[in-house]
């Protein structure tokens, strides 16, 4: 976040580019402000998510982690998803796992904190933050100006992107098919709700997972499925007849842990650690674990202003 703003990297029709990249850069003169009906990203271009990310941290050894106001003292207890491959899920051993969560895990132990996961929809996840029934929220959460209204966030450890999913056969093939005669599933909440929406004028059929939304894909109850690129990638497999049609990056969103807005030394406390794992090299290799094939733009960089990957 900490560099000049990225073209994209993939090829995408001119004027569904010019959408999409209003929604995610909100035009130079609205940097910072709250979201508007056309403006489904406000506050997650370059230059705003430049003011919210720290220019350092603090020092690891100086956090007290008796201070961080957890529900559980020495335990983070954390709101995730469980059906949302390769990021947020559970594997066929019961257990929280996924590229967000095991950074997460990587983090608490540089704090020796324990982490306890809970599952929870993504529509309730982040009012369930604010209202501190989970003291994180670990779910790909893109960082919007609206939703910084509700919760704090720590720093960037991922970029967004966004894909359009549909049968193998179908006329969808991207984003410049969408219409008001095709019915687009995106899961409640998302900021792919918000755009399909507030930005292409559309009205999407709602799931409240992301198992649902891509079992009506498979079954031809909904034409396409506008999803993070993440989860798409993880639902998406060979024999299913469905494909990622078309999947745009936009290195001008990050990810980043929702924390209760009032728990500044909970947050401080995640960003140091962000930091320590981004500079020990294990950032880079989760990275690697769990994005293989998926390429990382060179002037993207994670955790504080300060930060160097290793």
């Amino acid at each position: 976040m900490k560099n000049s703003s990225l073209k994209w990297l993939t090829a995408v029709p001119v004027a569904v580019a010019l959408a999409f990249s209003l929604a995610a850069c909100g035009g130079a003169a609205d940097t910072g402000s709250s979201a508007t009906p056309t403006d489904a990203l406000a506050g997650s271009d370059q230059v705003s998510l430049d003011k919210y990310t720290t220019a350092d941290v603090t020092p690891l050894d100086k956090i007290d982690t008796s201070k961080l106001g957890l529900i559980t003292p020495g335990t983070i207890t954390v709101g995730t998803l469980s059906d949302a491959p390769p990021n947020i899920f559970i594997d066929k051993d019961g257990k929280f796992t996924g590229y967000d969560n095991e950074l997460l895990r990587a983090m608490a132990d540089k704090l020796n904190l324990k982490v306890e996961f809970k599952s929870t929809d993504f529509s309730a996840l982040l009012s369930q933050v604010a209202n501190k029934q989970f003291d994180v929220g670990s779910s790909s959460i893109s960082t919007t100006d609206l939703r910084r209204k509700s919760v704090g966030f720590t720093n960037g450890y991922d970029f967004g992107y966004m894909a359009v999913v549909a049968k193998t056969n179908s006329a969808v093939k991207g984003f410049a098919d969408l219409s008001a005669k095709t019915r687009i599933a995106v899961v409640q909440g998302t900021v792919q709700d918000d755009y399909v929406t507030n930005t292409l004028k559309l009205e999407p059929v709602r799931f409240s997972d992301y198992n649902t939304a891509y079992a009506n894909l498979k079954n031809g109850q909904v034409d396409g499925w506008v999803a993070p690129s993440q989860q798409a990638t993880g639902q998406v497999k060979d024999g299913d007849g469905t494909a990622i049609v078309e999947s745009v990056v936009n290195t001008q969103n990050f990810t980043a842990y929702a924390v209760t807005p009032t728990n500044q030394p909970l947050t401080d406390a995640l960003n140091s650690a962000l930091d320590t794992v981004i500079t020990d090299g294990t950032w880079s290799k989760l990275t690697k674990e769990w994005y293989p094939t998926r390429p990382m733009p060179a002037d993207w960089t994670p955790g504080s202003k300060a930060a160097k990957i290793s």
